[in-house]
């Protein structure tokens, strides 16, 4: 099995459309959501995408075939007065699940980060995501907390219309 990642050139149509793909499988699993991507999320999500500096996506090839992607963005962590970068997505194409490719596209993210000089890597995961929680806890990831009185983090939203 021959795996490489490379980020993605939304410029390039095919790694655009093999991105889609990857996103739209991902949304369709229960843990992304459970509905394909909406058809004005797909007619924008790339030329939205273009727009962004702070984000970026990497896809995992096995043997020349999309099999994962990870979408990442570059923030900044005031209490350390350095930059950081927050998984916002992590999915494998259910075909080549269990080769250990997310550990291989964390470990890509890791070494952006290290060269941005960035002081620690955040991502969301479902509470019962109980297969993400355990990967990500083999790959050094932990609940976040700043003290004990304060108790662990909780990630929060507000939708806006």
């Amino acid at each position: 099995m021959s795996v490489e990642i490379q980020n993605v050139d939304f410029n390039d149509s095919e790694q655009s459309q093999q991105f889609l793909m990857l996103m739209d499988q991902y949304a369709c699993d229960p843990m992304g959501g459970g509905k394909p991507l909406g058809p004005v999320v797909r007619d924008t999500l790339v030329e939205e995408l273009q727009k962004q500096s702070s984000f970026n996506a990497a896809i995992a090839y096995v043997d020349g075939q999309p099999a994962g992607l990870v979408n990442y963005i570059e923030g900044f962590s005031t209490f350390a007065a350095k930059p950081l970068i927050n998984i916002h997505d992590l999915a494998v194409h259910s075909d080549f699940r269990g080769r250990g490719l997310s550990h291989q596209l964390l470990a890509f993210v890791e070494k952006e980060a290290e060269k941005l000089g960035c002081c620690k890597l955040t991502l969301e995961v479902l509470a019962e995501n109980l297969i993400a929680k355990n990967s990500y806890g083999k790959f050094g990831f932990e609940p976040y907390q700043l003290s004990e009185a304060g108790g662990p983090a909780q990630f929060w939203q507000k939708k806006l219309s």
